[in-house]
């Protein structure tokens, strides 16, 4: 089999993915891994992801002067999209990857990068500056699921429904350019995010603490097969 052949393979079974763009997506990412110089690593790409949530914070910051900074909070999410779906695609392009390195290092950098934008939005806020706290606490939980289902099941999915981090960083950029000219959008649309992040994670604790059971009856009958 061709070797851009197999390096696609190992792109497309990197991560179970089910949202709208999946396709579109993964020929980008593919294109990318294939004309990205040799002196690009994973971890340079991790690094300008992280550079991107601080390009979104900025952004955010000068809005508080003048809302036109919005635009660089929009390049800061491109170039966030960049580092974080290339860093790990690329080192299985290459067949270079670090599973559980990579996979620790990608979760952290996750983290930082949505405090680092929740910040952002905490400081353009004029008023329920609350919004920002529960943005982050709403994410932070939704990783954690993340992580609890991936030790139950042994599956770990990111998307939600049709929806994965793509699609909201689009999302997320239209309302941006939309506050420009309508003050007031990005808090209206941060809040009615938040909270379906809450009842979605609310409802997939339900779903976990199920899946969870199920496991334990399982190994107790396994346990009491094999004695």
């Amino acid at each position: 089999m061709d070797n851009s052949v197999l390096a696609n393979q190992r792109i497309r079974s990197s991560r179970e993915r089910s949202h709208l763009l999946k396709e579109a997506e993964f020929k980008t990412i593919q294109y990318l891994c294939r004309i990205m110089p040799k002196w690009v690593s994973p971890d340079l790409l991790t690094i300008t992801g992280l550079t991107g949530s601080v390009v979104v914070f900025l952004g955010l910051y000068g809005a508080t002067f003048s809302r036109m900074y919005l635009i660089l909070s929009v390049i800061g999410l491109a170039i966030h999209w960049l580092g974080d779906s290339l860093d790990g695609r690329l080192a299985y392009y290459r067949n270079i990857p670090r599973k559980w390195y990579g996979w620790a290092l990608d979760l952290n950098a996750d983290w930082v990068s949505i405090c680092i934008i929740g910040i952002g939005f905490y400081l353009y806020f004029p008023s329920y500056k609350i919004l920002s706290f529960l943005f982050v606490v709403a994410y932070g939980g939704s990783m954690i699921l993340s992580l609890l289902r991936y030790k139950i099941t042994s599956k770990y999915v990111i998307d939600k429904a049709s929806l994965g981090p793509t699609e909201l960083r689009i999302i997320l950029s239209i309302i941006l350019i939309i506050e420009i000219i309508v003050p007031s959008t990005l808090m209206y649309f941060s809040g009615i995010a938040t909270l379906a992040m809450l009842v979605i994670n609310a409802k997939e604790s339900v779903d976990i603490l199920a899946e969870g059971d199920e496991r334990d009856i399982l190994e107790k009958e396994l346990k009491k097969k094999n004695n």
